[in-house]
């Protein structure tokens, strides 16, 4: 009798060769991960140039060359070995990160999957070394001529793997995506000298630059630099820099929102909500422009969560969180909220028991904020709002303050600031408004004003003006006062999923301290009998989640801040004048004045722009003399 053969093993090793073209999957997406690794291989080697060339798109040569501190033989043939790096000795080690690369795989992953040519010579030798590798495989090692530093050339990238060289994009495309990477590399290390040429064209030669003002010129122009302001702060171990646009100068993505972690091109999701708590309401969800450095101890912060490095971990995010909502906050001239307090520290609502329900004609409809809750603003009144200025804390970057300006491009030179009218009418501005001067000069179809400036002309829309003074009368108003509550009519019961019922039960001291009369049913459901006086009679469930969320994120205090300024700018809009309101020249003054002092006078609460400015250099270069 014959036994049947023992089934072969379906567990097994994979070849070296199918090893590496795997790993190189996670490194090597396309040509501009060439570009992005070998780029910080050279800041790491200590490179004061770098060199970039790239020809069809990276699809046939990508080539960069430095002067660093270059390497003999021995650590030529060792760098193209998997898992070598000269960053990393022990475990110790990961929990210190500080450069760039540090897992060893770029060169090997990189040399696996094309034609891969290094020349290498250390300062303290005389010549240099040539490696050659073809598809993960050494065939040649030999002495050569060349400069000190480190030379790549990596050519007929995925020529050994058809299918993935499918995937490769346009070489438009993939030259866009190296400029790209290059760009960011650029303005990481501002200090260094780079040049990146495409096809024979030179599309960047940038000098190193003593700060980070002079990289973003080479870079974007003067023009842009207009709609920046600094940004610097710290809080703990935390420090912030860079500079951040005004809510004026928007994009509709991300594309231009540059985050660097300890000068490393990288982000985290905290980051994001940070950014759109310290701005106001933007218009269509839009997306400000964004160079922002942050700096804290390597051990406070994760670079190992990501294949490709571009996500990272905090330690303490709330820590990081508030410093930047802070900084920013402060350099777009916003009150920052302060760091957030415990249950036990927040002023306690009065009780809902002190109210008697209302009768059914007081009582708000749905959605709605009570008319008494909404005082008519004399836009002839000056209220002073002085806007917040930056604490002089030493940034991370060298950040020369830029000149105030009206939302929009701000020229450089003084002959482009036309100094004030001898008229009466004459408008002076308090220490940073968006201008310096203006003067009412006419209407616009029957809704807007047209102004002229030290720096341009302004269109201004005055009902989304006076919806911006009303809200920022209303928001100090509101501090200034104790949380009312407001007893419902008919209690509400909440069920919520089990996810949003927890976040619900973990801050349900914070709703009471709130004004919201709120209690726990069972698991997943809460009585609600009372809500704060400024939101009126709303649907309950949906306010619970947001809230909650909210607090999660944001944490106690700016959380709780946060609804209570979406309630305000709904009262602010329901109080504002209306595009039909006929204002007399003596109104539209007293409204620019109120205006310019505002914390934030660009944007509505709503987020649409309240003026529209033209500076003098653009009209001269429309006209063609610029």
């Amino acid at each position: 009798m014959t036994l049947p053969a023992e089934p072969s093993s379906r567990i097994r090793v994979l070849p070296i060769h199918v090893a590496n073209q795997i790993a190189a999957g996670e490194v090597v997406e396309r040509p501009a991960s060439i570009v992005k690794e070998l780029m910080e291989n050279s800041v790491d080697a200590g490179a004061i140039r770098i060199d970039v060339t790239v020809t069809a798109g990276g699809r046939k040569l990508v080539s960069v060359a430095d002067d660093g501190c270059g390497m003999n033989r021995d650590d030529a043939l060792m760098a193209i070995e998997r898992q070598a790096t000269s960053k990393i000795r022990s475990t110790e080690d990961i929990e210190h990160i500080a450069t760039m690369g540090f897992r060893g795989e770029a060169l090997a992953s990189i040399a696996a999957v094309a034609r891969f040519l290094l020349r290498t010579r250390p300062t303290a030798s005389d010549v240099g070394s040539e490696l050659e590798v073809i598809g993960g495989t050494l065939q040649d090692v030999r002495d050569c001529g060349c400069p000190v530093g480190t030379t790549i050339e990596v050519r007929d990238l995925f020529f050994n793997l058809p299918a993935r060289r499918k995937f490769l994009r346009t070489y438009q495309t993939e030259q866009a995506q190296i400029r790209n990477t290059f760009i960011v590399q650029a303005l990481a290390h501002h200090n260094l000298a780079l040049s990146l040429r495409a096809d024979g064209h030179e599309l960047h030669r940038l000098p190193p630059s003593a700060n980070f003002i002079d990289r973003l010129r080479d870079l974007y122009g003067a023009e842009m630099l207009a709609h920046l302001r600094p940004v610097e702060g710290r809080l703990g171990e935390v420090q912030v820099g860079g500079f951040v646009s005004l809510p004026s100068w928007t994009r509709a993505d991300r594309a231009e929102q540059y985050i660097f972690i300890n000068h490393r091109p990288a982000t985290a999701p905290i980051l994001y909500h940070a950014l759109r708590e310290a701005y106001p309401t933007l218009e269509g969800d839009r997306k400000p422009i964004v160079f922002l450095f942050i700096d804290l101890p390597p051990e406070q912060v994760d670079v190992n969560v990501h294949p490709t490095k571009r996500e990272v971990r905090f330690r303490r995010p709330a820590e990081v969180r508030d410093a930047v909502i802070s900084a920013v906050a402060k350099a777009l001239g916003r009150s920052a909220p302060a760091p957030a307090p415990t249950p036990s520290e927040l002023p306690e609502a009065p009780s809902a028991d002190r109210f008697s329900p209302p009768s059914a004609a007081q009582t708000p409809a749905p959605g709605t904020i009570p008319a008494a809750t909404v005082p008519r603003l004399d836009p002839l009144r000056h209220l002073p709002f002085p806007p917040a200025r930056p604490d002089p804390l030493a940034p991370s970057v060298p950040l020369p303050q830029l000149p105030p300006d009206p939302g929009a491009a701000q020229p450089a030179d003084a002959a482009a600031i036309a100094p004030p009218p001898p008229a009466t009418d004459v408008i002076h501005a308090a220490t940073g408004a968006p201008w310096v001067w203006c003067r009412l000069v006419g209407r616009l179809g029957d809704r807007y004003a047209l102004l002229e400036a030290d720096s341009g002309y302004v269109v201004l829309d005055p009902p989304a003006a006076h919806a911006r003074i009303l809200y920022e009368h209303l928001l100090q108003q509101d501090r200034a006062t104790p949380i009312a509550s407001q007893r419902l009519l008919l209690p509400q019961t909440v069920e919520l999923t089990a996810g949003d019922a927890l976040r619900v039960r973990n801050q349900l001291g914070i709703f009471k301290k709130m004004g919201f009369g709120i209690d726990a049913l069972d698991a997943d459901a809460f009585m609600v009998d009372a809500l704060p006086a400024v939101l009126g009679e709303v649907s309950c469930r949906p306010l619970l989640i947001d809230i909650a969320r909210a607090l999660e994120e944001a944490g106690p205090r700016r959380g709780r801040e946060r609804w209570r300024e979406e309630a305000i700018a709904r009262a602010a809009a329901l109080g504002a004048i209306s595009g039909r309101s006929r204002l007399s020249d003596a109104e539209l003054e007293g409204l620019i004045r109120d205006l310019t002092a505002c914390e934030m006078p660009y944007t509505c609460p709503r987020g649409r722009p309240t003026m529209i400015f033209t500076s003098y250099r653009e009209l001269a270069r429309r006209f063609g003399q610029a």
